[in-house]
């Protein structure tokens, strides 16, 4: 679907202008120079003035009027104009084609369809309807118009932007290439091969396969476009940056174009993303995908499990994304059903005969068995692929997760402390899992540094729980005492007394097996003063024998 208006050319404008002085060419002839040179706007204002001209608009006229609108890119326009012809007498029914394809063009896929079936029936109809069988996802429907397509050039190209359309790209590929071989003069089809190419992972070739069309139309938004985003995968946002600024100098300015300003705010990661995916959503499908994504990435689980949870997945990427949607959705809102639909779809991706093989359907695989919290599994899944993928975020985190819940905190640790992002490394869940698996492998000074940094946020308590309990599970008193001591002192607990008190006398048990040095027993005592309970005192004069008794520096 071609989103943008055509720009009036400037030979075109400058044509009208000398037009417009001296002698004056015929209309007729104005007007085919107009269409020789696609300049649209020019020749509708040519066809307006002659429409307003006559009593009576001369069919012609109105026929030529739509043709221009609906290759202007104003389907509503020519639908207005092709209503007027049909109202006429005698008009011909093939009207009701023309106007089925501005409904079609303006998403109105149950209206085409209908308007399509008043028209007679021909390779236009057929076309128009086995389009709009897919887009209404008429499965039984598609397949009978399917056998009504010939051989001819217009049905074939229609039936690989089709199969582009449901993923099929080497079977819309072939077809292309067929095409150009016998008509070395139709540019665009490079355009064509180039988007299949882009979506089958082949950024260099499709970028190969882009030059033979930039070289003669280096101010096409659609192909600069392309460009771009092979050299986002490729490299990165800077450098499909700098192809949409080629664009505009191009142009002469900036690029009025639904799809470029849709795929700047993706190299941009996201900046502006409220402003301008809303009002794309419903015309161009990544539109809802990549607001959905936006609202992961800013944690807003809801409104992307909202934007997704009525999209049947037609690619491996869309189920991949609505997975990890639901997944999360799931977990946060605690809604069991919507987490075993992830799982399902995560499986039926991991799975699948294409799929399988790569590291998105390894990674989903995982993520099943994540879910599933069969660890071991899991944990074999990432594995497979941990060099691709050693310095993302994203998989540090999982992989750590995994190992952690698995037992092997050591994996688990170096895991975790390899990721780099702030949003990550300021999160109470990173903070938690690498404490826990500080404490695991005998590093509670590692997790009550932790603690000391996250202090007075709102989750410090939570984390200061955690320590002062694992730590007690794992015998290391010291940093259990200290734990407790603060929970002692933010809420007056019996329960944190009796765990402190235990604390206290585990680490001073360890100091008299040599454990532990005879150093910690001031930390101790410093510990044991900060409470008023009448067994401290108790408590200190055992200590304080025993530390005379030793030789200990007294304290």
């Amino acid at each position: 679907m071609i989103l943008s208006k055509a720009r009036p050319s400037v030979s075109s404008q400058g044509e009208r202008a000398r037009s417009s002085h001296g002698q004056r060419k015929p209309q007729v002839s104005a007007l085919n120079r107009c269409l020789e040179l696609r300049d649209y706007t020019g020749a509708i204002v040519l066809l307006q003035f002659k429409r307003h001209e006559a009593n009576l608009p001369h069919k012609m006229t109105l026929e030529w009027l739509a043709y221009c609108h609906f290759h202007h890119g104003e389907h509503d326009k020519a639908l207005d104009v092709y209503r007027e012809l049909l109202e006429s007498p005698n008009a011909d029914n093939v009207f009701h084609n023309y106007a089925a394809a501005c409904l079609f063009y303006m998403g109105l896929y149950q209206e085409a369809q209908e308007e399509a079936l008043k028209g007679p029936e021909s390779p236009l109809q057929t076309r128009i309807l086995f389009h709009c069988a897919h887009r209404l996802n008429d499965e039984e429907k598609l397949m009978n118009v399917h056998d009504k397509l010939g051989d001819q050039t217009e049905d074939m190209l229609s039936l690989a932007s089709i199969h582009y359309l449901r993923g099929h790209y080497q079977e819309a590929t072939d077809i292309y290439k067929q095409h150009l071989s016998e008509n070395r003069d139709w540019l665009a089809l490079n355009v064509y091969i180039a988007l299949c190419y882009y979506n089958l992972d082949y950024h260099d070739v499709s970028l190969e396969v882009l030059t033979n069309y930039l070289q003669v139309c280096p101010d096409s938004a659609l192909a600069m476009n392309l460009k771009a985003c092979n050299n986002f995968k490729l490299f990165n946002g800077k450098a499909a940056e700098a192809d949409m600024k080629a664009l505009e100098n191009a142009c002469g300015g900036q690029v009025e174009n639904d799809l470029v300003r849709h795929n700047q705010v993706v190299f941009r990661n996201g900046e502006g993303a409220l402003q301008v995916f809303p009002p794309l959503v419903g015309i161009l499908p990544e539109a809802r995908l990549n607001l959905a994504i936006y609202y992961l990435r800013n944690n807003q689980a809801k409104q992307a499990y909202e934007m997704l949870k009525s999209m049947d997945p037609s690619s491996p990427q869309e189920y991949i994304l609505k997975a990890v949607t639901l997944a999360m959705y799931g977990q946060e809102a605690e809604l069991g059903e919507v987490t075993k639909q992830a799982h399902q779809l995560f499986q039926l991706v991991g799975t699948s005969a294409s799929e399988c093989d790569t590291i998105p359907g390894r990674q989903c695989m995982a993520s099943c068995f994540f879910l599933l919290k069969q660890y071991d599994d899991t944990i074999i899944y990432l594995k497979s692929i941990k060099s691709y993928c050693v310095n993302q975020d994203e998989f540090n985190w999982n992989y750590g997760i995994a190992k952690a819940a698995n037992g092997e905190f050591q994996d688990a640790e170096e895991s975790l402390q390899a990721i780099c992002s702030d949003s990550y490394r300021s999160s109470y869940s990173y903070k938690a899992w690498l404490s826990h698996c500080y404490i695991m492998n005998d590093k509670a000074r590692l997790a009550w540094e932790q603690y000391v940094q996250f202090e007075g946020s709102d989750d410090s308590f939570s984390l200061l729980v955690l320590i002062a309990n694992e730590c007690y599970k794992t015998g290391q008193y010291l940093y259990a005492a200290k734990a407790f001591d603060v929970l002692e002192r933010i809420d007056d607990c019996t329960d944190y007394w009796d765990a402190k008190r235990g604390a206290c006398i585990g680490v001073f048990q360890n100091i008299i097996v040599g454990k532990e040095p005879n150093e910690h027993l001031g930390e101790v005592v410093g510990i044991l003063r900060n409470s008023n309970h009448p067994q401290v005192e108790y408590i200190l004069r055992v200590m304080q024998k025993w530390a005379k008794d030793n030789g200990v520096i007294p304290f």
